[in-house]
């Protein structure tokens, strides 16, 4: 098998076994068999162990003491810590993207993802459509602030933290569009998107930090309203791991 051929394989059975976890395919605290998901995926051994080296790296699953994997049970802890975690990380972008000036073609993707937004917010309801919108919207600008730092090292380190479904910036967003201050949320969500790359332009480091940390908040905001509906909570991606938490 060619090097390419074998990158490809790997990244498909990476994707599969994300997605089989996340959407609750396997449970919680159920061990992670190679042969099996050698034949689940149609893929030989070695992407499978490259696919499981990469789901343990982004914290969906953990090694056994005595060998093998097993999907990771979250407790609200655990989801709570992972939030701040990028809150931290994501602040510590937007510090260095305005400590180093970006010029106004590197801002120009994240302007325009805000005006995207803003059209959206345009609407006096927002359909749930209109959130799976605002959820691709959302993702983009977070990753182009992340880029704005020009980092490699900060952009894998937020973006490895990020992986886990309810850490993401999107994590619990949809959930937003069966609650009656969505609307609201969002907004305010927008306002601090705007004023962060406001600080940057003005090279404000300590002012856009302080933004994303605060932003950060909102996704903890959604994680308790998530817990408090446990019927949609499934719904959520993740949803499955987080319900068969021991602390839950």
């Amino acid at each position: 098998m060619s090097r390419e051929a074998e990158g490809s394989q790997t990244r498909k059975a990476e994707l599969a076994l994300r997605q089989a976890i996340v959407e609750g395919e396997f449970r919680a605290g159920e061990r992670l068999s190679e042969l099996t998901l050698t034949e689940r995926f149609g893929v030989s051994r070695t992407p499978v162990r490259a696919a499981l080296a990469r789901a343990e790296a982004e914290g969906l699953i953990e090694t056994l003491p005595s060998g093998g994997y097993v999907v990771r049970a979250f407790s609200e802890a655990d989801l709570t810590d992972a939030i701040d975690l990028r809150g931290v990380l994501e602040g510590f972008a937007a510090r260095r993207a305005a400590e180093r000036g970006p010029s106004r073609g590197e801002l120009a993707e994240a302007k325009l993802i805000l005006a995207g937004i803003d059209k959206l917010l345009l609407k006096p309801e927002m359909s749930a459509e209109d959130f799976d919108t605002y959820v691709d919207l959302n993702a983009r600008f977070h990753r182009a602030l992340w880029d704005l730092a020009q980092s490699p090292t900060i952009f894998r380190e937020v973006e490895r933290v990020a992986a886990l479904p309810f850490a993401s910036p999107s994590g619990f967003v949809r959930l937003q569009a069966h609650l009656p201050e969505a609307r609201a949320v969002v907004m305010l969500a927008q306002d601090h998107h705007a004023s962060v790359i406001e600080a940057i332009e003005a090279r404000e480091g300590a002012r856009a930090e302080a933004l994303m940390r605060e932003h950060a908040r909102l996704a903890r905001r959604n994680l308790q309203a998530a817990l408090a509906d446990r019927g949609r909570l499934d719904e959520l991606p993740g949803g499955p791991l987080i319900r068969h938490a021991a602390s839950l």
